[in-house]
This record gives C-alpha cells, structure tokens and sequence, in this order.
C-alpha cells in the first residue's frame, strides 16, 4: 500500500477508542485497523552478560495502540488469531521490531518473536525469509529468531522446518519459554538451537526453591554439552540474580535489570555490574565447580559486538574512544571471524600524521590482524593454557575471538583464562586431600552423579594398601605418607586422563572411576607396579625376612606381610545403580574379597547387584 494512501486513511478515521483492556472485548474490526494503519510500537528490553554485566542483546517486543483494547500483546495476538491474520501480525510486528533497531543504532543483538508454524509456511511457500522479516544491510548474524510457541502451534515439525529456514538464511536461533507450554527438552535436543530461554516461572524465587534451582542447574549442564546458551527470563530479584550468575547462566533478562522501553539503556546500572563482576560465591552446598560447571573456552566467553570489514577506520576509533576498556575489535562477516583490530596497536598508528586523513575513511581491513587466535567454545582451558604459551606475546593482551561452530561467539582474554584457573584451582584445593592433592570425596560423588545421571556405564575400583597401619607403626608417619603417594602415582599413572577419574578417599584408600574400555588391564598393570617399587620403601631386613615386625590386637609380637595393593572392581552399569552410595558399597564389598585374597591382586565382582 502507498504511504500517502495509508496517511491519509489514518487521518479520516477517529482514533482508537480508549477502554478497559481487561473488562471489555475489542471490537471486531480493531486488528484490522491496526494491521491497515500498521499502528505498532516497538520497545526492546535488554539482554545482559551474567558474568561481565554487558549488554549482549535486546529482545523486540510490540505494543498495540497506547491505551485501547489491544495494546495488551496477549490481547493483540489472541486477536489476529481469531480474526485469521496472526501471520500477517507477526511479520508486521518484525518489520517494526528490525526498523526501529536500524533506526536507534542498537549495536548489539536483537532478537525477535515469530511462530515456527509461520517461518515454516513462508519456506514452504518460497517467500523470501529476509525481505518478509524486514532484515537490512549486512548484519544477518546480529538477529536472532526466537521460536515462540503459540497456543494453536502443537506440531514439532514445524519447528524442525522453521529452524532448517533460519540456518539456511543464516539468522541465530533461539527456542522461547523452555518449561511452558508444548517446548520440551526432546525439542531441544532436536533442533538443537543457539540460544535456550527458561520460562520465567523457574526463575523467579530460584534463590528459596531447591527444586527450581535443580532444575536450573540440570538445564544448564544439558546447554554446556549441546552447544547452546541459556538465557533466564523474569529476572525481578537480587537473590535470584546471585544464583543464575553462580550457576553459570550465560543471560538475563527482566525488570531487575530494565524494563521494555522504546528507547531501551544501553548500559547496565553500575551496582548491578558490580554485583554481576563479583566472584562466584556458592548460595548452595552442591553449587561447586568441580560438581556443575564445564571448563571450556566458554566460560570464558564476553560479548563484544564486532565491526564489518566494510567499516571504516573512523568507525573503530570512535568503538575505542567509547569504550576505553576494549582491548580489539573482532572483523566479523556473515557470521565468520575475519581479523582482529588491537586497540594499542591501531590507537599507536592513529595517532601519528596524517594518518587519520590518509587511512579514516578507507575499510577497517587494512589495519586489522587477518590471523588471530581462534578458539572453540569447548575447547578445554587446559588445551587453551597450552594454546597460549606458544604464541607471540601480542596475542595475550589483545584476547582471542572464541567461535561456536565456526561462526563467531565472542571474544576471551588471557586476564579471564588466568583468573578461571585460579579460581578453578582453589575450589579443587577446598575438596582435595592435602597429602596428594587427588580430588575428595565431594567430586568423587559427584563424578559418579555425573556418570549414573548420564547414563554412562563405568567401572568404580577401590582400592586399599594391605598391611598399611604395622608399616605405618613400624616406620612412622612420614614414611608412612611416602607409602600412600607412592600408591596415589601408580594409580594416577595407570589412568587415562582424559576418560578416568581418580579420588582420594583418604589414609591408604583411593577409588578409580574408569571408563577406559582397557579397565582391566590398567588395574593390573597398577598392582604390578606398586608390587615392583615399593622395595625402597622398606629395610633390607624386612624384605628378607619378607615382613614386618608388629603386634596383634592381643599384644602378641607377629611378622606382617610387607604392604601390597588390594583393588576390588565392580561394574557400575546406570541400569542397576541409582546413586553414587550404591555404587560406593559394591566397591567397598569387591575390595574386602580383595583384601582377603592377599598381595598385590586386582578381584572383578562379576555377579549382578542385587
């Protein structure tokens, strides 16, 4: 329809009759006038960085005609469904949505609210996804599409077609309001979407509600291992925040943090960073790292809104003048990380003359590092640390971009890498023994949890050293502590450190959680080590004698065996096993048949649990 066409209509007609949204029932031709007159105003409401208090991106919203019937969304969609028009009003309210985002010059994402049942109908009818949503320029990767549900939308498939849509088109994804209504985790695990938004109803009053805070934190180990980012809606209070924050939630976003607003913050008020930028204090026993967080390049994952390669150098110096604390700009196209722009190295050549006149107007490319270090978000911080250490010292101060299946994520630091080691360090000195620094026994049942609740068959192997307490009497403590390390070597050198798990229960006990399918033989090879170099450990008499002098219970004087290593193994199936003390008194039971056999022998329980 012409513009003029539609001003001039708009004028004839009286203006929207002022009523009671929640007393009366629009009048019939009310969304007709509206989808004509085209008479929607947009608000964006912010979504913030957990862990950094930035502003990663805003959320579209749509209001109808300010003070009638269907200013209310629920009213105006529930309308346009009615009426036969909701494609039509979801195209409209996107086409609002992306203008007025142009229109403020918001940087950062956007994301916007369309049914799969209507991104599915425009594929299936050809219709050009980019022009219906109104999209512009070059910036595809910064909309992200959220799949919202409908009440009349019930079929998976068309989310399936709607999410095959948007990649092909190159958009972000996410899944909206996970927890309500029809969205599922099986849905999630389908179309394994970027961004995963939890109902408000899990989030509000998470701080009180252990089963909330369960289940929020389930959620947010199922998105550390699929690949998506979770973003918690309804954010209203400060204890709630705290835990979503601790949890690890990467987003949020509610009236805590700022109302919907035509003309949305661009910065987060300073109290609520300061409280975000806090180091992670546990608001639950069972909130610690080892328990629930994945350490991978995701954690360390900031939002810096990149720059185009057609940008200018004018551009970047006024992205630095504005934000003293970015140390490079990513170059990012459609999505894949081009280069890396150092605000010192870039700021150094700025400044000297002529340089501005010669090179502000020309792309950003020319002064950008085409190689820069690039990282996947689950690379572990181990690799990472090691990545690191064999690249020029530039590279340090200026971060590294971190990609989600190669397309651009965010950017890290070397600061923030080294600060999550630490961190990472304390909190597993806080559970480890402190004789041999192996985790205690809060990450062994932990780990175990892990394995049961992922279904991930493993076997448990506890092991004792026989005779431990007559050497440990016959020679004293210190030696008796070199014995133990000795046993926690062996052990540790037996593993497979990438799939098994070694603990330190404590005195002479350990436990091996091994999912090496070799299980048996790395066992074996264990006692024969330990049985091979524990002979320094002794005097040369007691090895001649072949024991050690002690006495019994009854204060008798007796020669004991020389200390050996008993392991008791038993295979921990998650169909026969419900819980890490299930599991923990098979091995206890496996390594007492151990003991009884004597020497260094490994004994495999091969009988069903009962």
């Amino acid at each position: 329809m012409e513009a003029g066409a539609l001003d001039s209509r708009a004028r004839a007609r009286p203006p929207f009759p002022i009523v009671d949204a929640e007393m009366s029932t629009p009048p019939a031709d009310d969304i007709t006038r509206i989808l004509d007159e085209q008479a929607l105003t947009p608000v964006y409401q912010p979504i913030v960085h957990l862990r950094s208090g930035e502003i990663f991106g805003y959320e579209g919203l749509i209001r109808g005609p300010e003070g009638s019937a269907l200013h209310s969304p629920a009213r105006l969609f529930d309308a346009a469904h009615r009426a036969g028009r909701l494609p039509e009003l979801e195209w409209l309210c996107c086409r609002k949505v992306i203008d007025g985002y142009f229109r403020l010059a918001l940087r950062p994402r956007l994301f916007v609210n369309v049914s799969p049942q209507t991104v599915a109908s425009a594929a299936q009818q050809n219709r050009d996804l980019v022009q219906a949503l109104g999209h512009r320029g070059n910036s595809r990767e910064r909309i992200v599409v959220e799949l919202t549900e409908h009440e009349q939308v019930r079929d998976v498939e068309y989310f399936r077609r709607a999410m095959a849509s948007l990649r092909q088109h190159g958009f972000g994804v996410a899944l909206d309001d996970l927890g309500e209504g029809f969205s599922s985790l099986r849905l999630w695990s389908e179309i394994r979407p970027d961004f995963v938004k939890i109902d408000m109803y899990f989030v509000q009053g998470v701080h009180a509600d252990p089963l909330k805070f369960q289940f929020l934190k389930s959620l947010q180990q199922i998105a550390e291992n699929c690949g998506s980012a979770l973003v918690a809606e309804g954010i209203e209070g400060r204890a709630d925040l705290t835990v979503l924050r601790d949890l690890g939630v990467s987003y949020g976003q509610g009236y805590l943090i700022a109302r919907p607003a035509a003309t949305p913050i661009t910065m987060v008020d300073a109290s609520l960073r300061g409280m975000l930028d806090q180091r992670a204090i546990a608001v639950f026993p069972e909130m610690s790292t080892l328990a629930g967080r994945a350490s991978t390049a995701r954690r360390l994952l900031l939002p810096v809104t990149p720059v185009a390669p057609e940008s200018n150098n004018d551009e970047v110096f006024a992205r630095f003048e504005a934000k003293p604390e970015l140390a490079a700009l990513p170059v990012v196209s459609e999505g894949a990380p081009r280069g890396l722009i150092s605000r010192h190295r870039f700021i150094a050549g700025y400044a000297r003359p002529y340089r501005k006149e010669l090179y502000g107007r020309r792309p950003c490319t020319v002064l950008m590092d085409p190689s820069p270090v690039l990282v996947g978000t689950e690379m572990s911080l181990r690799e990472l640390s090691e990545l690191l250490i064999g690249v020029e010292a530039r590279h340090l101060g200026e971060g590294f971009i971190i990609t989600g299946h190669g397309r651009y994520a965010g950017m890290g630091s070397a600061q923030d890498l080294i600060r999550e080691i630490t961190r990472m360090q304390m909190e597993a000195a806080r559970y480890a023994n402190p004789l041999t620094l192996l985790p205690g026994n809060v990450p062994i049942d932990a780990h175990m949890e892990r394995l049961l609740a992922a279904g991930q068959s493993f076997v448990a192997a506890y092991c004792d050293i026989n005779h431990f307490k007559p050497f440990n009497d016959a020679y004293g403590y210190r030696r008796g502590d070199d014995m133990i390390k000795l046993a926690a070597a062996v052990l540790s050198r037996a593993c497979d450190s990438s799939r098994d798990f070694l603990g330190h229960i404590g005195g002479d006990d350990f436990i091996l959680l091994l999912q090496s399918d070799d299980w048996e033989a790395r066992c074996q090879r264990a006692v024969d080590t330990f049985g091979a170099e524990t002979a320094p450990h002794f005097d040369p008499e007691d090895l001649e004698r072949g024991g050690v002098r002690g006495e019994d219970r009854q204060g008798n004087a007796i020669v004991f065996p020389l200390a050996s290593l008993a392991v008791g193994v038993v295979r921990a199936d998650a169909s026969e096993f419900h819980s890490h003390l299930e599991v923990s008194a098979a091995a206890a039971e496996a390594k007492k048949h151990a003991k009884r056999l004597g020497g260094n022998v490994v004994f495999v329980e091969r009988r069903k649990p009962a």
